[in-house]
């Protein structure tokens, strides 16, 4: 029986100086297409646009960090069912915040897995059409930079306030300033990449992908939170 075999690879191969590996080649021309990978990875083909596809993993983040929040608005609307209000009041837990926290665990673990796959495939070190850790990061900034309280004000309901954006928590709304001040502030760590985060691009496999921009969302997070903390 004939092995399948890549034709991209076939091409790319053929194209290049013999002792000399295409870097979009994959690993072993008999190997499959690992399509589920690289859909994760490349976050539902955002990856390919030709144009900061990195920005856009970005804006993906923030989808994400609205989704928990928006799932609610929406289901609520179509049944009838609890105001957050009266959710926040008859719950002992922030569901909330669960959700959010659950995403982010499932986005880091899926994307390391997936990274680390078509890296692999692709016989790059961090491809550009990997976005996953964009979208990781982003997400992480977000949750951190608004979830976590500024213990030293007084916590305002949002619930009595008008309709936010989104929530992180019951008491952490999402608005525009924080979103766009977020998204700012990560663009600008994961270009800029301070300590340890270029040092984190070393680590092997989809886990120097993804922990560079895990650090990017720590640093954003503090700058956002800090400018919570002084009344944004």
């Amino acid at each position: 029986m004939t092995a399948k075999t890549d034709p991209t690879a076939s091409s790319a191969e053929a194209s290049s100086p013999p002792g000399v590996e295409s870097p979009g080649a994959p690993l072993i021309t008999t190997q499959r297409k690992p399509r589920f990978a690289i859909f994760i990875a490349t976050a539902g083909g955002l990856g390919y646009f030709p144009k900061a596809p990195g920005t856009l993993g970005s804006l993906a983040g923030v989808l994400v960090s609205l989704l928990p929040w928006w799932i609610f608005v929406i289901a609520t609307a179509a049944t009838g069912g609890l105001t957050t209000g009266e959710w926040a009041s008859r719950t002992r837990f922030d569901p909330f915040l669960i959700s959010q926290c659950i995403l982010l665990v499932l986005i880091a673990a899926m994307g390391t897995w997936a990274s680390n796959r078509v890296s692999a495939y692709w016989r790059e070190k961090d491809p550009q059409r990997v976005i996953i850790d964009e979208v990781s990061g982003q997400h992480l900034a977000l949750l951190l930079g608004c979830g976590v309280p500024a213990a030293f004000k007084a916590v305002e309901h949002v619930w009595t306030s008008p309709l936010p954006l989104g929530l992180v928590a019951f008491a952490a709304p999402l608005n525009w300033k924080y979103l766009l001040l977020g998204f700012i502030l990560f663009r600008v760590f994961d270009i800029w990449k301070p300590f340890p985060a270029r040092q984190a691009e070393s680590l092997p496999g989809g886990w120097g992908i993804m922990a560079d921009d895990w650090i990017a969302g720590i640093y954003a997070a503090i700058g956002l939170w800090l400018a919570r903390a002084a009344g944004l």
